[in-house]
């Protein structure tokens, strides 16, 4: 398929790894000769078959791969969701339309196969919104003065943690990690390849001053962490920390916390988590930057949303634009005891919004009511409003599950 002058779209082989593994490290600030063992889980996570490629003259200047995810949405229930990764662009090739014509195809691909959504994460913010994506889950970076932070006395203390050595724990958290996926939204089943190429890419990331990973297990969840050495002292970053229960929680973050020689505490957490209510200074726990985790797209509204489900009754009309597909269209959603059905309809719109916004609603992240005030969304009733940000508000916060 041609898609600009001299520039053809096609599915990738195995004869063009070598340089698309040249153009992700040139777009990543990655290296074109990674770990063995990274290179072979990652052609099992996603197969070679399922990319496309941009080529020009036999050089391979574009490139985008998806596998088929299972991704926890309200309601504890799941859907089927295309995730796509490694999406880049030669700095060679930029403004000839090379990205469009990749995710034209890529989500004509989609449509066709019936999956009611697509997701990634998003090396940039400012390039999806026009193909209809809009982020899904608020991610909080905070760091925690270890010195100082105090539970209080109401604070659970259930014990159970073990220091395990990361050989022992590997086998051990896959369980756990599934439990908690599948009762937290924006979370993704993770095969066996997903972990292999995570701790390839921990240890490959030891320096002098930052050491292996270390590992905490609880019956209920577990935290992966590391040292760094710095020249005002040690401190220790959770790379994941993963709780089905709220004992489980605080017994995790009370061992972290109990490191002796460790200053600071760095960690991802969402913006709900308990883990300052815990403190007797709520205020040790010091966001230090805020950014999205997951992207997504809805290419069946109807589909992506009948697969959740809401927190009240609902009897809406949505308008919705998009802007890249032909997704969109006005949908009646009915919500019955958090039950919905939805489908096209001819009535009179309540409701008029972008998919990307109905995208950053979708699992909860993005309240209604801060999009209309945004004039994201226009609603012609402020007790619609109020109805559809309460429908879909969550009971858990959304979580990436992993990184992809």
């Amino acid at each position: 398929m041609v898609i600009a002058s001299g520039v053809t779209l096609r599915s990738a082989s195995e004869q063009d790894t070598a340089a698309i593994r040249l153009l992700l490290a040139t777009s990543f600030g990655g290296t074109p000769e990674p770990d063995p063992v990274i290179v072979e889980q990652a052609a099992r996570l996603w197969p070679v078959e399922r990319a496309l490629v941009a080529v020009d003259a036999d050089r391979i200047v574009g490139h985008t791969r998806e596998a088929t995810m299972t991704l926890t949405v309200p309601g504890e229930r799941t859907v089927q969701a295309c995730g796509i990764a490694a999406v880049a662009v030669a700095p060679t090739h930029r403004r000839r339309g090379i990205l469009r014509a990749m995710y034209t195809e890529q989500h004509q691909r989609t449509e066709t196969a019936g999956l009611p959504l697509t997701i990634f994460t998003a090396s940039q913010g400012s390039i999806y919104q026009r193909f209809g994506y809009g982020p899904t889950v608020v991610q909080n970076r905070v760091s925690i003065d270890r010195r100082f932070a105090e539970f209080l006395p109401t604070a659970p203390d259930p014990g159970g943690v073990h220091l395990t050595p990361l050989e022992d724990a590997i086998p051990l958290l896959p369980p756990i990690y599934d439990r908690w996926r599948r009762l937290t939204p924006g979370a993704q089943v993770r095969p066996d390849p997903a972990w292999t190429i995570n701790l390839a890419h921990l240890a490959a990331d030891r320096t002098s001053e930052t050491t292996g990973v270390f590992a905490l297990v609880h019956p209920d969840g577990y935290a992966l962490y590391r040292y760094h050495h710095r020249a005002s002292g040690m401190e220790a970053e959770v790379i994941e920390l993963r709780a089905v229960t709220t004992h489980a929680h605080a017994a995790l973050w009370r061992t972290m916390l109990g490191l002796d020689l460790v200053h600071t505490v760095h960690a991802t957490i969402s913006s709900d988590d308990p883990l300052p209510y815990l403190l007797t200074d709520p205020r040790l726990v010091r966001t230090t930057g805020r950014y999205d985790g997951l992207w997504a797209r809805l290419m069946d509204i109807p589909a992506a949303l009948s697969a959740r489900t809401y927190r009240r009754d609902l009897d809406i009309v949505l308008a919705v634009t998009d802007p890249f597909r032909n997704a969109g269209g006005s949908f009646a959603l009915r919500v019955r005891d958090g039950i919905p059905e939805c489908e096209p309809t001819t009535r009179t719109a309540d409701v008029e919004l972008g998919i990307d916004v109905l995208a950053s609603m979708y699992l909860g992240a993005h309240r209604a009511r801060a999009l209309s005030a945004a004039h994201r969304l226009q609603a012609e009733d402020s007790r619609q409003l109020h109805a559809l940000d309460e429908a879909f508000g969550t009971d858990r916060d959304a979580v990436l599950g992993w990184y992809f």
